[in-house]
């Protein structure tokens, strides 16, 4: 018989932890199921008029699309988008959010201090391509260095990264558009997980060379080189040019040594994708534990996919510091209603068929889970797409809910690692900033043993507490930024996730 896990006292539904047959009874209702169930997915404890809301977490999830009977099984055949309640309570739980941050002493990692304070988990050389014009050239010249064996005299180099994209050029010169790749450009090549970068144009693009230079200025060309491919000599000459730059500054890079650095120098960008049932259960509320410690060393935790808190963001709104951070926050929650409905979608597009096979009926239901990674503290700050975060303690990121532009945009605003939840399976990583991986159950953690880091399952299948794993992974976090490599490292993942978040007109 599957077991339901009864998730709050005034939800209308349950949430199967197995796999359930026809004619079980789970809920000990007397009204066996007329067919089989997943594990993951949602029976009613109750009976639920047509119309009537859908409760799960004690939230709203949706509404009924037809009546539910007691016992039955509740997906999209049945349950439908509603509009959520927008009247919030703006900082009605501050109080006991700042009551929540754990008491710990504090800790330290070993890390890469750079000269302006910030601390490296990696040391990468980073190619920047600033246009797709030049993304070969890149991409090529990392791969001949890499088949080199150049880098094996350089055992504190963690490696090259090639940061192609397809875009730069074709734009508005100025704008919101303009700002972000800017923005995602910038704060790649200055990431405290960057040694030493070098940036490659084609030469008549409208994201210019020269626009680079006066960001770094003449004090900064020892970390920093930047070549056109016009003006090397085309295609094959500046492969060649990029190839004898790496070789001269490689012995510099390579100086950086680790030593011990606090905790509170950690930037953690928060992901999930691929998610399932289990999300809400298992690998989001834990990663909100792991959360919870960071912010309790003084370090910072990035949620962000402003479009998978939709629906969720009053749990935020309620614990937000103050007033400015909860409207720049609804703001952005409006900007994103306007911006679907004026490409023809909704809000409620976001779940994938991947999503509503693992169980997730609506985008509130997977907002739930989404939220619960930023665990239980204040919300200390709201910060635009790739924005430098500077703030300590849980902050918001405005990014899609795509997990390649949405890691890209956390990344250039200074995380240094992502953690990353996934039920359906993912194959994500991250340059420069490596992904660790969480399972939400212990069939994906079987299914996928050369992707997952680490198995959250055992908290449905072995009673495993929530605050027990959030320290797991707090561990695994402190010894990935001291240098453990994470699988998707081992896999070699990250090169073709750099995605920058294009808005505004294609010319």
């Amino acid at each position: 018989m599957a077991r339901p896990l009864v998730l709050h006292p005034g939800d209308t539904v349950a949430v199967l932890t197995s796999r359930a047959a026809a004619g079980d009874d789970p809920l000990g209702l007397g009204t066996p199921l007329a067919g089989p169930v997943a594990a993951g997915h949602k029976i009613a404890r109750v009976a639920i008029p047509a119309g009537a809301p859908v409760l799960k977490f004690g939230q709203f999830i949706g509404a009924a699309s037809t009546h539910i009977a007691a016992g039955d099984h509740v997906h999209t055949h049945n349950c439908a988008f509603a509009n959520p309640d927008q009247d919030y309570a703006i900082g009605a739980d501050l109080r006991l959010a700042e009551a929540a941050v754990p008491k710990m002493a504090p800790l330290t990692f070993d890390g890469y201090l750079r000269a302006d304070g910030r601390v490296g988990t990696r040391n990468y050389v980073a190619l920047v391509a600033t246009v797709n014009c030049s993304a070969t050239v890149i991409r090529r010249a990392a791969a001949e260095i890499e088949a080199s064996g150049l880098l094996d005299a350089y055992a504190n180099v963690d490696g090259i990264v090639a940061l192609a994209h397809g875009t730069g050029c074709g734009m508005a010169s100025k704008g919101r558009g303009f700002d972000i790749l800017d923005r995602v450009l910038w704060g790649h090549a200055t990431h405290p997980n960057v040694g030493a970068t070098v940036f490659v144009g084609l030469g008549c693009e409208v994201m210019q060379i020269a626009r680079m230079q006066s960001h770094f200025g003449a004090e900064g060309t020892d970390r920093f080189h930047a070549l056109t491919i016009q003006e090397t000599g085309g295609t094959r000459a500046t492969i060649e040019a990029i190839k004898r730059h790496v070789a001269e500054i490689l012995p510099q890079v390579d100086r950086a040594r680790r030593t011990a650095q606090p905790m509170s120098a950690l930037r953690v960008a928060l992901q999930c994708g691929g998610s399932d049932g289990f999300s809400s259960i298992t690998a989001n509320p834990a990663l909100g534990a792991a959360s919870d410690l960071i912010v309790a060393q003084g370090g910072t935790a990035i949620l962000s996919e402003t479009p998978e808190i939709y629906g969720a963001e009053q749990l935020l709104l309620r614990r937000a510091a103050s007033d400015d951070v909860a409207q720049k926050l609804i703001g952005q929650i409006r900007w994103w209603e306007a911006y679907a409905a004026q490409n023809g979608g909704t809000m409620d597009n976001n779940p994938s068929p991947g999503n509503k096979q693992g169980g997730i009926t609506t985008i509130l239901e997977k907002s739930l889970g989404a939220a619960a990674k930023g665990g239980s503290t204040p919300l200390r700050a709201v910060y635009d797409y790739a924005e430098q975060v500077t703030a300590p303690g849980l902050v918001f990121m405005d990014t899609p809910g795509y997990d390649p532009v949405s890691a890209t945009g956390q990344i250039a605003g200074g995380a240094q690692i992502v953690v990353f939840t996934t039920g359906r399976g993912s194959a994500f990583g991250s340059k420069p900033a490596p992904t660790i991986k969480l399972a939400t159950s212990d069939q994906l953690f079987r299914q996928m043993p050369d992707d997952m880091d680490l198995n959250t399952g055992d908290i449905v299948s072995a009673g495993v507490s929530i605050p027990d794993k959030g320290s797991a992974i707090f561990d695994l976090i402190r010894a990935t930024a001291s240098g453990r490599t994470t699988r998707s490292e081992d896999l070699g993942l990250g090169d073709n996730e750099f995605v920058p978040w294009q808005i505004g007109a294609v010319m």
